[in-house]
């Protein structure tokens, strides 16, 4: 086990362990939930950009 898990254990603060590893999953999941919503924003931007190149392609049609 790693030595700060056993100090803790040892000492009888399992409740801060378990706070700690809360907290640090919570924003782990944060930055995981933030990076996702950059990539979307990013392929919809792709997608309206795509959108506007074909109008202007067919616009220039006719």
């Amino acid at each position: 086990m790693d030595p700060v898990t056993q100090s803790v254990m040892d000492r009888g603060d399992l409740a801060h362990l378990a706070l700690f590893l809360w907290a640090s999953s919570a924003s782990a999941l944060l930055v995981w939930a933030l990076r996702e919503l950059a990539s979307s924003n990013r392929r919809f931007n792709d997608f309206v950009n795509e959108i506007a190149r074909l109008t202007a392609i067919f616009r220039d049609r006719d």
